[in-house]
């Protein structure tokens, strides 16, 4: 690598021309970029002591290509600053052909900016332009160095970027282009060539960037996986892979780096969510040693491919797969977090592990009524990221459909599925209008079934009952005395909650008056609003048999979880095993005479029954067959035992337990248990197991 100063204009004359490789981001210099050159270029040209300017670095290595008279470079940094020249050398030719400007001998010259800086006059074909950009900045750029039309739009920002040095040129006072060919003259950058198969442009790009050059996380891996390529396999790779890719998150970085989290999860079974800014650092970590191998390469670019297309039908919208365009779009609306989810159930839909469509659909709704009810239930919504991501690892390629429900059903009591009567006591009783989902729940109860749906884009959430809390006297009387106690009660339940285009013009207005005003209930098109014309009254009453009603089409939309519960105890069994293989019972902390007493009797406790799992717990040890039965729990010179068993049920002759419930709890206990005997010596550790045979006798039962 040799880096040198040198000024600007000594790097861009001669046969040469600067190619942006195809992986690079597109031109993006705003105007106050624009504005901040040219009032360097113009100061530095005013400065009477001959200085330079430092304009940064320019990094590049030869594509391999060149011939003795013509050498061609892949820029691997300064594309914003060269292009950003080049748009200010071609307004200034511009400027001095339109005005036909006249300057000193040593002075610019439309031929002379041309021949230096712009084009290489002695070549032909693709070598005629001293810089290539990508695509469609290389088209504006193209017609702009050659004098076509000049009004091109392909790439909005290279040419108003263009019109901006011209309006400067036209309009400043005290410019004319002797000035400006001298600032840009005075122009130092640092010159850094690389030698081709020694130095390593990615690691040189990644050192000049560390300090927050503004490139996304997929930047960055996109980069990382094509810049070490010859030119062309860069371009190969780029145009049948990434190009697609980034076509499918077009306008959304975010969302494009959230694929790359997402499909790093999946393919390493991420044990947490990756920060933000160290995704491509995982990348690199993870999947770094493929561009090694060129095959292998090119199988995790075609992986890659096909992974962004899942998660763009879900996270973006894209309509690849109609068949579960719905489902995909209600589920995105409640929750943005289940993209590595989606993309296994993809995987398993494309491949053979949902065999029909109707599996796949079935899994989709499942999800969206999993976040739904607990979303009504008021349950948490933090960490949603992670349960999606092990619900994903624990989908098999077989019964996919099965084992999702198995995951779910499996899940802490943080994030369980809430069951019916949870879900449809919480429609009915709830705070539903404050709810982030009440307008989708509406929506849904209004068109859920219906070949002709309802458009509610431009409803609003009305309150049949009004919130004012001064209510008229027309509607005090329909509610009689306790007003203030019905409307406090029944203000925001499900049962006095509707969809309407009115909502101002219906307002305070007394009951009947928003019945048969113009647009009233009685004329309304809203399906929910039958029940609501069909009432002389709305009063406590009507409220409550509307929400039941509503709560239970509501239970049809978004159904409960329905699993083989025999299937879930095995898989809480498996789980158990899992932990219990990677935990040591005996690097459990406790005194000597502790140990002394667990080692007697851990050994008949296994010997209780078949099967049984011993799991070391944080400070104490339990046992499962498969269902918790007992938990160990060290004491300073004795060990307390902890059963799944009511103190009333204990068949307890030697008298040694005691009622575990006098207690608000127990100390280090992971488990809950309503009886608790104290273990001090070897004859205690005999008389103690009848109650460890019950325990775990009533565990099977």
């Amino acid at each position: 690598m040799k880096a040198i100063d040198r000024p600007f204009t000594k790097i861009i004359n001669g046969t040469t021309q600067f190619m942006i490789p195809v992986f690079q981001r597109d031109y993006s210099w705003t105007e106050e970029n624009c504005a901040q050159l040219w009032k360097d270029v113009v100061r530095i040209a005013r400065d009477p002591t001959d200085r330079g300017h430092f304009l940064g670095s320019f990094v590049y290595v030869s594509t391999g290509d060149s011939s003795a008279g013509f050498t061609r470079w892949l820029l691997v940094d300064g594309q914003q600053r060269l292009t950003t020249l080049t748009l200010l050398l071609v307004a200034l030719r511009d400027h001095i052909q339109e005005t036909d400007w006249r300057g000193t001998e040593d002075g610019p010259t439309a031929k002379r900016l041309d021949a230096y800086f712009l084009r290489n006059t002695q070549e032909g074909g693709e070598r005629v332009h001293k810089l290539v950009l990508r695509r469609r900045d290389q088209e504006t750029l193209e017609a702009l160095v050659d004098g076509a039309d000049r009004h091109d739009s392909a790439s909005e920002r290279v040419r108003e970027n263009y019109e901006f040095f011209r309006e400067r040129l036209r309009t400043e006072p005290g410019i004319d282009p002797e000035l400006v060919y001298r600032g840009v003259g005075r122009l130092v950058v640092v010159d850094v060539t690389l030698d081709r198969g020694i130095d390593d442009p990615q690691l040189v790009f990644e050192s000049l960037n560390s300090t927050g050059m503004d490139l996304s996380q997929s930047d960055l891996i996109r980069n990382f996986i094509l810049m070490r390529l010859p030119e062309k396999e860069q371009t190969r790779l780029y145009e049948n892979y990434w190009s697609k890719i980034e076509r499918l998150f077009f306008g959304s970085e975010r969302t494009f780096d959230s694929f790359m989290r997402d499909y790093l999860a999946l393919r390493t079974q991420a044990s947490k969510q990756e920060r933000a800014d160290q995704i491509y650092f995982a990348f690199r970590r993870e999947l770094g040693s493929a561009g090694a191998d060129p095959a292998k390469l090119e199988a995790l670019l075609q992986q890659l491919l096909r992974f962004a297309g899942f998660h763009a039908a879900f996270s973006v919208g894209t309509e690849a797969y109609p068949l579960v365009t719905a489902p995909l779009s209600r589920l995105r609306r409640l929750v943005d977090v289940p993209g590595t989810l989606v993309m296994r159930l993809f995987e398993c839909y494309e491949f053979g592990g949902i065999v029909t469509d109707e599996d796949f659909c079935t899994a989709l709704d499942l999800l969206g009524s999993y976040v739904f009810r607990r979303a009504i239930c008021g349950e948490q919504t933090r960490g949603y990221w992670q349960v999606f991501a092990n619900l994903a690892y624990r989908i098999s390629n077989d019964k996919p459909l099965e084992s999702l429900k198995v995951g779910i059903a499996t899940l802490p009591d943080a994030y369980r599925f809430p069951d019916d009567q949870e879900f449809e006591q919480a429609l009915a009783q709830e705070d539903i209008y404050h709810k982030r989902v009440c307008f989708d729940l509406l929506d849904r109860l209004e068109n859920v079934g219906n070949k002709e749906p309802t458009d509610t884009s431009k409803y609003s959430v009305e309150h049949i009952m009004p919130q004012n809390d001064k209510l008229s006297s027309k509607w005090r009387g329909m509610l009689g005395s306790e007003w203030k106690e019905v409307q406090r009660e029944w203000l925001h339940r499900l049962g006095n909650l509707t969809l309407t285009g009115y909502n101002s013009s219906y307002s305070d207005r007394p009951f009947e008056e928003k019945k048969t005003m113009p647009g009233g209930f009685e004329y309304s098109s809203v399906r929910l609003n039958k029940f609501v014309r069909e009432q002389p009254v709305w009063t406590a009453e009507e409220m409550k048999r509307r929400g039941e009603e509503l709560s239970a089409k509501a239970l049809k939309i978004w159904p409960g979880l329905c699993v083989d519960q025999q299937l879930v105890e095995n898989a809480r069994a498996a789980e158990l095993r899992r932990r219990a293989q990677r935990k040591d019972v005996t690097r459990v902390s406790m005194s000597a005479a502790a140990r002394h007493l667990f080692e007697l009797l851990r050994p008949r406790i296994l010997e209780v029954g078949a099967g049984i799992i011993e799991l070391a717990e944080e400070s104490s040890v339990s046992y499962h067959g498969p269902v918790f039965f007992l938990e160990v729990l060290p004491r300073k010179n004795k060990i307390g035992l902890l059963f799944a068993l009511d103190y009333n049920e204990v068949e307890d002759p030697q008298q040694m337990v005691q009622d575990a419930t006098q207690w608000a709890f127990i100390v280090n206990s992971q488990y809950e248990g309503g009886a608790y005997a104290l273990v001090r010596t070897g004859e205690d550790a005999e008389r103690v197991l009848p109650i460890i045979r019950q325990a775990y006798e009533r565990a099977q039962s």
